[in-house]
């Protein structure tokens, strides 16, 4: 179903939809997905149970017992055609998480590969990996994975050949012209720089995800000891990703 310009309302099985908002990654169409959710979260359509953002579209979950494809389609046209049409509101960077990482050595088995790649020195890559302010787009692969937007292209590389069967907790990765975190341990093949200590998903809190998407996140470089310390006020429970007030 088409609802105007670059938007198409989409079935997803019997008891969701999809709202395409475009084609594109692009911070701009990114934060139109993120009016729409708050548009629709304000509205309290009946029937809608989740909201779930990605680069550029919206997926919705609704009771099928309250309500159809048709009906919650018809919702959603108008307010689908108006994120599009509407000029984006600013992007609030005015409070920004601030994730620890220390990186190479064993915290960052890929770090030398990653330089090799670039045409530059490990602390080069480290420079260029702290420095940009990144968008969290969506969260994905894993609870609370971060997808940021902002990485600098000049550190941009492949994925492993043949990925680990398991990630550290905390591994901080690269992979083509993204970067993110592994919030579990897990199996991937991005290539890890460096890791944080850092909690990114604690299924005891609510929420449960540290680092929400729509949000804004910079690197930190950290020693190996402020590392350690850091995961020891996370094992007392006293430690909560620092979140910094930007002035204008």
């Amino acid at each position: 179903m088409e609802a105007g310009p670059r938007v198409r309302i989409l079935p997803a099985g019997e008891s969701a939809l999809v709202i395409e908002l475009g084609d594109a990654i692009d911070p701009g169409l990114n934060q139109q997905v993120y009016e729409l959710a708050t548009a629709i979260e304000r509205a309290s359509v009946p029937g809608v149970q989740e909201l779930i953002p990605t680069y550029r579209s919206l997926l919705v979950r609704y009771d099928p017992l309250r309500t159809g494809f048709a009906e919650m389609a018809r919702n959603f046209e108008q307010m689908a055609a108006a994120a599009v049409s509407a000029r984006p509101h600013r992007e609030d960077r005015r409070f920004v998480f601030e994730v620890p990482v220390a990186y190479g050595g064993a915290d960052g088995p890929d770090l030398p590969e990653v330089a090799r790649h670039a045409g530059l020195t490990e602390e080069e890559v480290i420079g260029h990996h702290t420095f940009p302010t990144y968008r969290v787009y969506m969260l994905g692969f894993a609870p609370g994975f971060p997808y940021l937007g902002g990485l600098d292209p000049r550190i941009a590389c492949p994925r492993l050949k043949t990925p680990r069967t398991r990630v550290p907790v905390g591994s901080v990765g690269i992979a083509e012209q993204q970067t993110g975190i592994y919030p579990l341990a897990t199996p991937g093949g991005w290539q890890i720089i460096g890791r944080t200590p850092a909690p990114l998903f604690r299924p005891d809190h609510e929420p449960p995800v540290a680092i929400m998407p729509g949000s804004f996140m910079r690197f930190v470089r950290v020693s190996a000891e402020e590392a350690d310390a850091v995961r020891d006020l996370v094992h007392d429970g006293r430690y909560e990703i620092p979140v910094r007030r930007r002035g204008f």
